[in-house]
């Protein structure tokens, strides 16, 4: 019995890698959208992301981290039978409650006002690398739209992506809460690749302002630079489609701010992402 629980232990902490290697083998990038703060956006970007690369022939799984609070569901108008609350009991199997969205996207929904579901356990995380590994499909991209903040389930979901989105607007607010994300994640997670991606801004001359100074605060606190990789406009067009629970990219195409993602999810299917760093590895594989 100590001999399967160590194995169960050491398994359950190499999650994150798993998923990495699992996905990677097929040739699937994964990558994770995150933030410091709510309100930024970052589920509504994840989701219109995911159709517009399944409009381009992608592949798409679409999994709902924020474990506590989903909204993808909500986003999409979509009433999902069963979410991830039913994977982590045991009584559905990813397969079972993965459902089909707008564009072929493929959701993993999560529950919504659980309290349970806010810390995942460890058995809870064993029971999703298990699933993980078992879906037959294969996909060209895995997007996991995380909680906002720095919880525990925020750094673990970041850390089983090989890239990582940091959503941020130009509220003061929200870049200081972004540079907290990227601290903790950098410092105790050696998380070393952020992309930045600016929200809700007038024009590219703030969103330049806004990556200006979050990067000087990297680079001269933590001498760690992050990437800049675009912005999406303020858009009139962005509340009437959360209303009408429909994805901008599907209800608005031509609207500015589709137009932005577009060039955005085009500029990282173009990026050739970088080879895992011996930190994370040994955070997480330390048994490999």
């Amino acid at each position: 019995m100590d001999q399967a629980g160590a194995l169960r232990e050491m398994k359950m902490n190499m999650m994150p890698t798993a998923i990495r290697q699992k996905m990677h083998n097929g040739n699937t990038r994964v990558i994770a959208v995150t933030s410091g703060k709510g309100g930024v956006g970052k589920t509504n970007i994840t989701a219109n992301f995911a159709y517009i690369l399944s409009k381009m022939g992608k592949r798409i799984l679409l999994l709902d981290a924020d474990a506590g609070l989903a909204n993808i569901d909500v986003i999409l108008g979509i009433t999902p039978k069963y979410n991830l609350r039913h994977v982590l009991r045991g009584e559905k199997t990813v397969s079972e409650a993965v459902v089909e969205g707008p564009g072929g996207v493929r959701i993993l929904p999560a529950a919504s006002g659980i309290p349970e579901m806010v810390e995942l356990s460890k058995g809870q995380k064993f029971t999703l690398l298990e699933e993980l590994e078992g879906l037959d499909e294969d996909f060209d991209f895995m997007l996991i739209d995380t909680a906002a903040g720095i919880a525990g389930n925020v750094m673990y979901f970041n850390m089983a992506a090989r890239e990582i989105i940091v959503v941020a607007s130009p509220e003061p607010t929200s870049l200081t809460d972004a540079y907290a994300l990227i601290k903790v994640l950098y410092q105790g997670y050696a998380a070393r690749q952020f992309m930045l991606l600016v929200n809700m801004v007038g024009d590219s001359n703030e969103a330049g302002g806004v990556y200006t100074r979050l990067s000087n605060a990297t680079n001269h606190f933590l001498d760690l630079p992050i990437e800049y990789l675009g912005y999406i406009p303020n858009d009139r067009n962005v509340p009437k489609a959360v209303k009408k629970q429909r994805l901008l990219a599907e209800a608005f195409p031509d609207s500015k701010a589709t137009k932005s993602m577009s060039q955005v999810v085009e500029k990282l299917c173009r990026k050739q992402p970088e080879g895992y760093e011996d930190g994370t590895i040994k955070f997480f594989g330390r048994s490999l």
